[in-house]
């Protein structure tokens, strides 16, 4: 199914791995690329592939950016990646020998790579999601954050074989740049402002969560920073909602 499949993919300053990526897809009939004001070498690199098509815009949120992104493909069958993932062998043969059907979608599990290492547990280990589906029974849904694939009524889910690699993560500084950026959506996209104090203990259970119960702590270093980054996640979410609505009242 790779000559009737678009790969779509959104992208800010993703120079890092787009080459790596565009590789991965080289043999699919069409990659869309929409990007949101790279000032990197993104474009020049991604520009030496044939099968890309460039298309640059705003970022309207994850989601609806990313539905955008899909209606500029010319095909109905679309494989959805980030910039920092990569298609492994496994699954560009599983997508290539596939006789799927309108109403059905694609499982793929997303292996998640924190500096040079797989992650196994802390909420990363097990990463399912719908990237494979056609455009006339499936969506993208408007989450500003987060955002999945849903399906309309009726399509059927098939896993596939393979996986995505993502590089999660390169550089610690990571974790603050998306800290920061994640909340910020969260709080102007309409989030309740909470009392501090349940600030507080849900910033906390954020860190037992993925800690404890999702036992990040048998992914060593990397699980602790994982569980505090995903705590400073929702303490900055909720905090910036609480701030904005203060001082709109004062």
């Amino acid at each position: 199914m790779l000559k009737e499949t678009s790969v779509v993919i959104i992208v800010k300053n993703g120079a890092a791995h787009i080459e790596e990526l565009l590789n991965s897809v080289i043999d699919f009939n069409e990659v869309v690329i929409y990007d949101n004001g790279s000032t990197d070498d993104t474009e020049s690199l991604a520009r030496n592939f044939p099968n890309v098509s460039w298309y640059s815009g705003d970022f309207l949120g994850f989601g609806p950016t990313k539905a955008h992104a899909v209606s500029l493909a010319k095909n109905d069958w679309i494989l959805s990646l980030d910039a920092d993932e990569i298609v492994s062998e496994a699954l560009k043969n599983s997508l290539l020998a596939s006789r799927m059907e309108n109403r059905q979608a694609g499982l793929i599990l997303r292996e998640n790579h924190f500096l040079g290492r797989a992650i196994r547990y802390s909420g990363w280990g097990k990463d399912p999601l719908i990237r494979f589906f056609n455009r006339t029974s499936a969506q993208f849904n408007d989450a500003k954050v987060h955002e999945q694939v849903v399906p309309q009524q009726g399509v059927s889910i098939v896993q596939l074989s393979g996986v995505i690699k993502h590089y999660a993560v390169d550089d610690l500084s990571q974790f603050l740049e998306k800290v920061n950026r994640y909340s910020s959506i969260r709080a102007e996209s309409g989030l309740k402002a909470r009392h501090p104090i349940l600030i507080i203990l849900k910033t906390f259970f954020a860190f037992f969560r993925t800690y404890i119960l999702k036992l990040g702590l048998l992914d060593g270093w990397r699980g602790l920073v994982i569980s505090v980054s995903n705590a400073n996640g929702v303490f900055w979410k909720y905090i910036k909602a609480y701030a904005k609505k203060k001082v709109k009242n004062s």
